[in-house]
């Protein structure tokens, strides 16, 4: 049964025990590791600048995403996920969009929270406009975008969450034609008990977050380190003027800006210092756009752990409905 294999609110989880950490996050942790400590050679001091400046940046976010999904493995009724991110109605859309604004973890955090959202049942819809919302529409980068762009933040901020609230309607007709993945197996919608929180026991809810948390690790954790290692390694190699003179506000401009969102994007609070360096050197306001959508929604890390969690359909029509809606969105930016 999907209960036995899977992390339902009706197994406990502190009965599972924390599980071990798996053969993926191993190797991959291994090998990150590896490339830390040989950056330390004297040769490679751009490369160690890079990295520890990369984990500085992300470490908490990964952190407090991979906590928060333990806690909402633990505490929280697949049946409460499913009656307001659950349900295919367009309210519940709605409902995502907030529960992203309210979130504080940037976006590889939000992965974690995510994936776990979908394993308590919440809907691929729902959860796709979550994570478009939640790294540049939530109220912390709300704040430090007005910081870097005044009024025109209001541009990115009010974009992101209609780019958000677009693709989760196409990605509900999708999920009507069986186009995409269905909800998690694992879910249970007649889990309303609160129990957990009205029988506290520390003990065993340290216990059943951490089981959570590390069975979470065990599925996301391993694209996130490819992601830092990626983007520390452009980071210290490919000069900063390159981006200032390619990434200019025609077409050519923004397809480059494109590419490297892809491959750079790591953490919110991380890349929008460098969004805004982008506005100040070009004067356009569609480049940062898609430096900070794009690299939310190509991002080869989300990508991938779509396609491991949820399936290979729902990761490809993740670039395939947002790319077209963020290149025009930032095409009228430009013409501010």
């Amino acid at each position: 049964m999907a209960c036995e294999t899977h992390c339902c609110h009706s197994q406990a989880a502190e009965d599972r025990g924390i599980p071990p950490l798996g053969r993926k996050l191993k190797i991959v942790g291994g090998i990150f590791l590896a490339v830390l400590l040989l950056s330390f050679i004297p040769a490679l001091s751009a490369l160690n600048d890079s990295l520890l400046e990369y984990l500085k940046i992300v470490w908490w976010a990964v952190l407090l995403g991979l906590v928060l999904g333990g806690v909402i493995d633990y505490f929280v009724p697949d049946g409460f996920i499913m009656r307001f991110l659950g349900q295919k109605r367009k309210l519940t859309l709605v409902y995502a969009v907030i529960a992203g604004f309210l979130m504080t973890a940037c976006s590889h955090g939000i992965l974690a929270i995510a994936i776990q959202l979908y394993k308590k049942g919440a809907s691929v819809p729902a959860v796709i406009t979550f994570l478009l919302a939640s790294p540049w529409a939530n109220l912390p980068m709300t704040i430090l975008m007005f910081g870097f762009f005044g009024f025109k933040a209001f541009y990115i901020v009010f974009g992101a969450m209609a780019i958000a609230l677009t693709t989760g309607f196409i990605f509900m007709l999708l999920d009507q034609l069986g186009w995409i993945e269905g909800s998690s197996e694992a879910a249970d919608p007649q889990d309303i008990s609160w129990d957990r929180l009205t029988n506290f026991d520390l003990k065993k809810a340290g216990k059943g977050t951490a089981a959570g948390a590390v069975s979470l690790a065990n599925m996301v954790l391993w694209w996130i380190l490819i992601g830092i290692l990626a983007a520390a390694i452009i980071g210290a190699y490919v000069p900063e003027h390159w981006f200032m003179q390619y990434l200019g506000p025609d077409l050519t401009g923004m397809l480059v800006t494109l590419l490297f969102a892809t491959v750079i994007e790591v953490c919110s609070e991380g890349t929008s210092p460098i969004a805004f360096e982008i506005f100040a050197k070009t004067g356009a306001l569609g480049n940062p756009f898609i430096f900070l959508m794009a690299g939310v929604a190509t991002d080869y890390t989300e990508i991938g752990l779509l396609w491991t969690n949820i399936g290979r359909r729902t990761a490809l029509w993740l670039p395939a409905v947002t790319v077209p809606q963020i290149l025009l969105l930032a095409y009228l930016f430009n013409q501010l």
